[in-house]
């Protein structure tokens, strides 16, 4: 595991700049920082030492042509070494990422097809004048952002953001209309950021940039598949357990101990059982918050571990600590996210860390891959308008309450270009008349909510603690079967995620196998009442001058907000005033240049 930057281009990026974008990660790879930098291009990484502990220095080469870094694991690298020295090609230690110059030279920008595991990975190929390729894994599950210099004509990379802005000529500037896309999915997904002109790079994408040539993005496909479930529901959920133990096995395979996240429900529980059944001495982790709040799960994750004899860590976090971890979140994240759930992730990560585990596996992505979530139940169970609810079942606030929110300025703005949630509308209603409602929702969910909400949250919080997540739902077998699933065996009879839950069954205590589902997320409406620190500090980061300076909110409809949670506390109002404190935070911990409301442009 490790942490990637680089460019290629006009620009003269000289070894003091290179050194600060590498310095802006050194977290996620602190066992060992370099760089390979020729005239008009570089590549580099901060290594995280997880397998071949003795070897493994990037850039990988093949002779004084090809050169490559890693972020993220192959875990089918020794299948694919014997083939490769089977044709010839020889290899001087084991690590994982050591058989991607030869498997690249191999089979050029096919190469990604044959990779079994999690990546973002930057190639440089001389043999033809200079080219760079970068390739991410098909859920998504490490991070990749690039920036276009069309004045320079320079392409700049880096696995997070605060790395990729040290280069100095990325500009820190607020993408407008994503205020919008933000309040109304909690966070901006697909290639977008929410600093303008700045990308991710997509889930199976290759972006491919020769020297001053602007760079060009195409989808690869996998070329692994899942083994046929077999016929009825219930040799299904059979074969779904024993494909989900050997991706399990194959994620437990390191030279440094392997640990598991245990919150307490059915996924992640689930991956904590496999995991012990292939490997003693588990050391599982769960998060629970001092004093008495709702949806504490430590209960269920106590259970789970007594059956299967896992060494376990019930990590508590002060609420009284929430001030001190936001800016720190804030920060580790590059942008905003709106899930609660941040503050926990972080503190969580740390703990792993402090516990000597560089390693761990989590249930992330299952909810994506089986159809988990209330709001897909309620989406296919609809009589009338479907759409609407969904789309609303996503964000932080109600279209009524964003446009009272918004200043007067911003909301004319959106009213002239339109908003995201439109946008999204409209793609669900044409996906749904090609593929059915419920593939239209998770084939939506899993290309852009899942890797921009969900998994870079990840991403980014544990390798802020040097800890690498392998997440054995979102591999690419595991997601190609979820996507040949009939919509019965995902959801039906009132129930979500239906075959997941049989695969459990005799592995799981039945308390949580018959418990209703409930979200791993901070009780934010329960911490965040008058007279706790949580409000508190919400109240002091939404300062009525700030808000006014920059345009974008209301100070009259945020003040009416916090009067609301101080008098009639609910769950939607706080999580509307956690989400406006988070972007408040980024704006300041990036000193973010918002344009005057006079200049707004619209950029599609």
């Amino acid at each position: 595991m490790c942490r990637i930057f680089g460019y290629i281009g006009h620009d003269d990026v000289d070894p003091g700049r290179l050194k600060a974008v590498s310095d802006q990660q050194l977290a996620g790879g602190p066992d060992q920082q370099s760089v390979w930098a020729e005239r008009n291009w570089a590549i580099g990484n901060n290594r995280l030492a997880i397998v071949g502990l003795d070897g493994g220095e990037q850039p990988y080469s093949l002779g004084d042509s090809i050169r490559i870094v890693l972020n993220g694991e192959i875990y089918n690298h020794r299948e694919l070494r014997s083939k490769l020295e089977a044709k010839g090609y020889t290899f001087t230690d084991h690590c994982d990422g050591s058989i991607l110059p030869a498997l690249y030279a191999e089979y050029g920008q096919d190469f990604v097809r044959y990779l079994d595991g999690m990546f973002a990975i930057a190639v440089i190929d001389l043999r033809e004048g200079v080219v760079l390729t970068l390739a991410t894994d098909p859920s998504g599950i490490k991070s990749l952002y690039y920036y276009w210099d069309e004045r320079n004509k320079t392409l700049y990379f880096s696995s997070e953001l605060p790395s990729l802005l040290a280069f100095g000529s990325v500009p820190s500037s607020l993408w407008l209309p994503g205020v919008d896309f933000y309040l109304t999915t909690k966070v901006v997904f697909g290639e977008r950021t929410l600093f303008d002109g700045v990308y991710a790079l997509p889930p199976s994408s290759l972006l491919q940039a020769r020297l001053g040539e602007r760079p060009a993005l195409r989808r690869w496909k996998t070329l692994l598949v899942s083994e046929p479930l077999g016929g009825d529901f219930h040799s299904a959920a059979s074969s779904l357990r024993g494909q989900l133990d050997r991706e399990v096995q194959a994620l437990l395979l390191a030279d440094v101990p392997v640990s598991s996240i245990n919150s307490g429900g059915l996924d992640s529980s689930l991956i904590t059982a496999l995991a012990s059944q292939r490997q003693a001495g588990i050391h599982s982790f769960n998060l629970s918050y001092v004093g008495d709040w709702p949806l504490d799960e430590k209960i269920y994750a106590r259970q789970v571990s007594e059956r299967y004899g896992t060494t376990h860590h019930e990590v508590l976090v002060d609420p009284r600590d929430f001030e001190k971890l936001l800016p720190l979140v804030a920060e580790r994240l590059g942008q905003p996210n709106a899930d609660p759930i941040t503050l926990s992730s972080y503190a969580l990560f740390e703990a792993i860390h402090q516990a000597g585990f560089k390693v761990t596996i989590s249930g992330d992505g299952a909810d994506e891959m089986f159809a988990g979530y209330d709001r897909f139940l309620e989406a296919s169970e609809a009589t009338d308008n479907w759409i609407k609810p969904y789309v609303a079942s996503l964000g932080v606030a109600s279209p009524e309450l964003r446009k009272e929110l918004y200043s007067d300025d911003y909301r004319a703005f959106i009213h002239d270009n339109g908003s995201i949630g439109d946008q999204i509308s409209d793609s669900l209603r044409t996906a749904h008349h090609r593929k059915g409602r419920l593939d239209a929702i998770l084939d939506f969910e899993r290309e852009y909510r899942l890797p921009s909400y969900h998994l870079r949250r990840v991403d980014h919080l544990s390798m802020a603690h040097s800890v690498e997540v392998r997440v054995p739902y979102c591999q690419p077998r595991i997601l190609d079967l979820a996507g040949k699933l009939p919509v019965d065996w995902r959801i039906g009879e009132g129930k979500v995620k239906r075959l997941l839950y049989r695969a459990a069954e005799g592995q799981l205590p039945d308390a949580i196998l018959n418990r209703k589902k409930q979200p791993f997320t901070l009780p934010i409406d329960a911490m965040m009442r008058k007279g706790l620190p949580l409000y508190e500090a919400v109240e002091r980061v939404l300062d009525r001058d700030t808000l006014r300076r920059h345009n974008l909110f209301s100070p009259a409809a945020v003040e009416k907000l916090l009067h609301k949670q101080a008098t009639q506390p609910d769950g939607k109002t706080a999580l509307t005033l956690w989400s406006l404190v988070i972007f408040q935070l980024w704006i300041s911990q990036y000193q973010v240049q918002i344009g005057s409301s006079k200049q707004y442009q619209f950029e599609g």
